[in-house]
């Protein structure tokens, strides 16, 4: 039976698609993202990363797989909304025990789908990523763009979903405290250190590099996040102060944190990085990982001679910085996710290099 189509999503330029709505049905104007993915709406649904984005997914059929209890990451989503070709609100595995449809109306995410999505994303490639509106099928055009050409986009971001408190991951006597930044931090990386035998105090963003250094850690890792990395610098002010004195890893917006910290630069990406297979070669090695990569900022390559990092990775489809160290201070940063779930798993060694790092200051 052919659907209702009672949502609209309208650019800033007059384009217009409609669709039929499966998720919540809030008017919102969000940043229009795309991610080229073939699995994982889950994770993606619930990283904190894509906080006031509207993903639109290459991959045409969502949803028939369902959602398990464990593949979280993040207790409460934060994505604006999620745009797709076909949703199955059907699914059909073991592990499944509610729709994507359920989780988005429970905590507000706009569901549409139905949209010619491959015109959707090729406008979003050509044109790069910008704001649009999700409404009501009915919401006249001269309206909507009016609402378009008053929007500010917000830069909160990190505030709003990153921890307020601290709190503890891990067997309190592992070998190694690692002191975790967050700034919308995935689950999957405290998995991942506590899988290695770390200990993780985890604490806000805004936390100083005094009441961090008085934990005691081993190394401190700076978490991903959504948003512009200029828009903590408090976060960067605390990195600078705690160069030279713990090791530190930083994934994503953590990686741009760090490289503000030594005075390297940033910048906004045309439509940024997003999906599971991206390739990167790593310099030290030669040998070439596929990632799973969401941002829309990089790091300047340029900015980066007048600091004493070192580029060690670099994107293979756009030569962007990918990596960096600095080997004085025991600092390391990567743009993309080394713990990405639920895949793939090429650049997990990394966060055995932190180990590394840290077992060395000890």
């Amino acid at each position: 039976m052919k659907q209702l189509k009672n949502r609209k999503i309208i650019l800033p330029d007059g384009q217009t698609f409609f669709g039929t709505s499966f998720g919540a049905e809030e008017e919102t104007i969000l940043e229009l993202v795309f991610n080229t993915s073939m699995a994982g709406y889950q994770e993606i649904l619930s990283d904190p990363s894509y906080t006031d984005q509207a993903v639109v997914m290459t991959y045409p059929l969502i949803g028939n797989y369902g959602m398990a209890a464990e593949d979280y990451e993040s207790d409460v989503p934060s994505i604006g909304a999620l745009i797709v070709r076909d949703y199955n609100d059907q699914p059909s595995h073991y592990r499944s025990v509610e729709t994507p449809g359920d989780v988005m109306r429970r905590f507000g995410i706009v569901g549409i789908s139905g949209v010619d999505t491959r015109k959707l994303n090729r406008s979003i490639r050509d044109h790069g990523s910008r704001p649009a509106l999700l409404t009501a099928a009915n919401t006249p055009l001269e309206e909507g763009l009016t609402r378009l050409a008053a929007f500010s986009p917000p830069t909160d971001a990190v505030a709003r979903i990153g921890c307020k408190a601290a709190y503890q991951r891990g067997n309190a006597e592992a070998k190694y405290h690692v002191v975790a930044v967050d700034c919308g931090m995935k689950k999957n990386i405290l998995r991942s250190l506590v899988g290695r035998g770390c200990r993780i105090t985890v604490v806000p963003w805004n936390t100083t590099a005094e009441d961090i250094l008085a934990l005691k850690p081993d190394g401190v890792f700076l978490s991903n996040g959504p948003g512009d990395p200029t828009d903590v610098p408090e976060t960067v002010h605390t990195v600078q102060a705690l160069l030279g004195k713990a090791p530190i890893f930083g994934i994503c917006l953590g990686h741009q944190i760090l490289s503000l910290a030594y005075g390297a630069k940033t910048y906004k990406l045309k439509f940024g990085h997003r999906g599971g297979n991206h390739p990167v070669k790593n310099l030290r090695t030669g040998k070439i990982e596929i990632t799973s990569q969401n941002h829309s900022y990089a790091v300047d390559a340029d900015s980066l001679s007048a600091t004493p990092l070192c580029v060690t990775h670099i994107n293979l489809l756009d030569s962007t910085v990918e990596g960096v160290a600095c080997g004085r201070d025991r600092a390391m940063g990567v743009q993309y996710h080394p713990e990405s779930a639920p895949g793939p798993q090429d650049s997990a060694y990394l966060f055995d290099d932190f180990i590394r790092l840290m077992k060395e200051g000890n």
